[in-house]
């Protein structure tokens, strides 16, 4: 991925930065974005001493205008934008009933919405990339859930932000697809991540937390997805632990 550039966001901690670490190791530039700096920042330094590019995002993405902005900033780092991972998510877990309608509205915005705003704005620069890039091909990765297949009592409005993801890559993927631009999904089961491992989480699935995947197993499935050639699409990957059963 020599001479590309990739953004990805949620990128503080887990699988983001997990898959930023591992599209650098494949030779892209990459620009990390989420709410903590630090964090960010120490991400970008581990990269650097590696050998490779990193430049650091601050954004809440749940806004509408600074999604759209981060999209922007990440051309203006490297003047280019080969590959959009939309990682950023959140999850409050609750029953319909008694669940907190600010939380859902946090999901929604952070989960779909930045989604829409951020793909929108990155479809420009990833069919120029497409056009006149060193692979002949651009890729866009949503991030969503096994939530997103399997519905859980306590878990619906998550599955269904995530269940939106997945209608929306479709649609993306059916309008884009002959203009060189990859649409892929990506489904990960119960991932060791800060935002899976809240309370609750593990009692919600039933499998202790020792089986389940790590950040970095998700990242070598976005990897896979983004460096085939350019004639191969790999549109679609849920990945779950060997132990779990839904």
């Amino acid at each position: 991925m020599a001479g590309c550039a990739a953004l990805v966001t949620g990128a503080s901690s887990g699988i983001g930065a997990a898959t930023a670490l591992s599209l650098a190791r494949q030779g892209a530039a990459v620009a990390v974005v989420a709410r903590r700096t630090g964090r960010l920042e120490d991400l970008a330094t581990v990269i650097r001493e590696r050998g490779g590019s990193c430049r650091v995002l601050t954004a809440d993405l749940g806004d509408a205008a600074q999604a759209r902005r981060a999209i922007e900033d990440a051309v203006d780092c490297f003047t280019r934008l080969d590959v959009l991972v939309n990682n950023a998510g959140y999850v409050a877990m609750g029953t319909i009933g008694e669940g907190d309608p600010a939380e859902w509205e946090r999901m929604v915005d952070l989960n779909f919405n930045a989604v829409l705003h951020l793909s929108q704005a990155a479809l420009p620069h990833l069919l120029r990339a497409a056009a006149n890039g060193p692979r002949g091909v651009a890729d866009l990765v949503n991030v969503s859930s096994v939530g997103g297949r399997v519905v859980r009592r306590n878990n619906g409005v998550y599955s269904a932000t995530k269940h939106a993801v997945g209608a929306f890559s479709e649609a993306l993927r059916q309008e884009v697809t002959g203009r060189g631009i990859r649409v892929g999904l990506i489904e990960p089961g119960m991932t060791m991540t800060e935002m899976a491992a809240g309370p609750g989480a593990a009692a919600a699935r039933g499998l202790p937390q020792n089986a389940w995947l790590d950040a970095e197993d998700i990242a070598r499935a976005i990897t896979f997805m983004i460096t085939q050639p350019p004639h191969v699409a790999v549109n679609e990957i849920m990945v779950r632990p060997t132990a779990q059963e839904h």
